[in-house]
């Protein structure tokens, strides 16, 4: 017979999701979008290649000079010598084979003549007036291949300069135009729904701080979500706020999965009376993972509608946008096929005591010093977003991991992961 008092027993939690292994489970989920767009290498920046990038030509094409001087053969210079200018060679002209016993005036970037081995700099050499071009007197005796840019030194022909994955940054679209590519073949963007629930939120704009009612607070979220989903080169719809109910929220979720690739909530998946978005997944699709093992951000769902995938966001800021660079970031760039996904951390030097640690695995915002460690802003609270402005980053703390001034400690930058 069944114990009454043991069925009303509540039943114990299922144990929280460590970090790494919910990174690899949405690792998992995030099939690679397939549309490809040829777009302008100008409009590139921050897309992620969906096609190896192949140099057609070699750069530099032949030998040129590094800097504005004279090409010069090496046997004919030694000691002090003084040789009479044969012919000079701008940028974007090509020489004739230079002579015995002369020196070509060169620019920088002009093929260097067949026949010379070296290139003086202008500031080592004396330019004498004489007829024609004159004479230049070469005080240094030059190294062979001095200031001279090997053929092929940047680019061969034939060789992959940018990989399939990769993420586009300005360097790379110069390079990828120096080898002759005016558009380049990138993943289409992610299409993205944002949506914030709780009926305590107010857009700024719509009520002075003065006239706010009680309990009543700025949605911050919208707007810092919004500029993390732009920097990651998303298509955002922004649906505004849903109320605290479950029809409103089902309503919601389902207009948003028929146009999206992605749906991210921020409030509503802890386990509050009125938190719905967990129930309304699960109306809607499937939830597949609840809750991670983390400080700030426990409060994470991630699920499917349709062919829709959707991230349940925390409501409190800090928690909002730490969930955002460690969970929904990665799950993204893999969205578009990116090769990589997360930053590395840093070892930097602790200038701080952190006595209690969470057994939860910690993202403490500190910033770095003068003196080359890490300060710790006062107050690590979920909802103090200032530290997030303050910091330079976080200190990856492992659950249970008291921290020593002195310590060697685990650091990311914001730069790392809003670049």
């Amino acid at each position: 017979m069944n114990d009454p008092a043991a069925s009303a027993a509540p039943r114990a939690r299922a144990p929280l999701m460590a970090l790494d292994d919910a990174v690899a489970r949405l690792l998992a989920e995030a099939a690679p979008l397939q549309e490809v767009e040829q777009v302008s290498t100008f409009e590139a920046d921050g897309r992620v290649l969906a096609q190896d990038i192949v140099a057609g030509l070699t750069v530099p094409p032949r030998d040129n000079s590094a800097m504005d001087g004279y090409a010069v053969r090496l046997a004919d210079c030694t000691g002090d010598a003084v040789l009479p200018v044969s012919q000079r060679i701008p940028a974007g002209t090509v020489g004739q084979p230079l002579a015995a016993g002369t020196a070509a005036r060169i620019f920088t970037g002009a093929q260097v003549p067949e026949g010379a081995d070296a290139v003086v700099m202008q500031e080592d050499t004396e330019a004498i007036a004489g007829d024609g071009l004159g004479q230049v007197r070469v005080r240094p005796v030059p190294r062979p291949g001095q200031n001279i840019r090997r053929a092929g030194e940047d680019v061969q022909a034939g060789a992959t300069v940018l990989a399939r994955g990769e993420r586009l940054t300005p360097q790379a679209l110069g390079l990828a135009a120096s080898i002759g590519f005016a558009k380049l073949p990138v993943v289409r963007r992610p299409r993205v729904a944002l949506l914030s629930t709780g009926d305590e939120l107010v857009m700024p704009g719509e009520v002075p701080p003065e006239a706010m009612r009680p309990g009543a607070i700025y949605n911050s979220n919208r707007f810092f979500m919004r500029g993390l989903l732009q920097r990651l080169g998303c298509e955002v719809q922004d649906l505004g706020l849903v109320h605290d109910r479950l029809d409103a929220t089902i309503e919601a979720l389902r207009a948003a999965a028929a146009r999206n690739d992605l749906i991210i909530t921020t409030g509503g998946v802890s386990v509050g009376e009125e938190d719905h978005v967990r129930a309304a997944v699960q109306a809607l699709g499937r939830l597949e993972l609840w809750s991670v093992a983390m400080k700030p951000g426990k409060p994470f769902a991630y699920g499917r509608i349709g062919d829709a995938h959707i991230a349940g966001l925390p409501g409190n800021p800090v928690s909002s946008f730490m969930t955002f660079l460690l969970l929904v970031r990665p799950f993204l760039l893999a969205l578009q096929g990116a090769s990589r996904t997360a930053p590395e951390a840093v070892a930097m030097r602790a200038d701080f005591d952190w006595p209690r640690p969470d057994k939860r695995r910690e993202f403490l915002r500190v910033r770095t010093t003068p003196e080359g460690g890490l300060a710790l802003f006062p107050n690590q609270g979920s909802g103090v977003l200032t530290s997030t402005v303050w910091g330079d980053g976080v200190v990856d703390n492992s659950g249970g991991q008291a921290i020593a001034r002195g310590d060697t400690v685990r650091f990311v930058p914001f730069s790392a992961w809003l670049a």
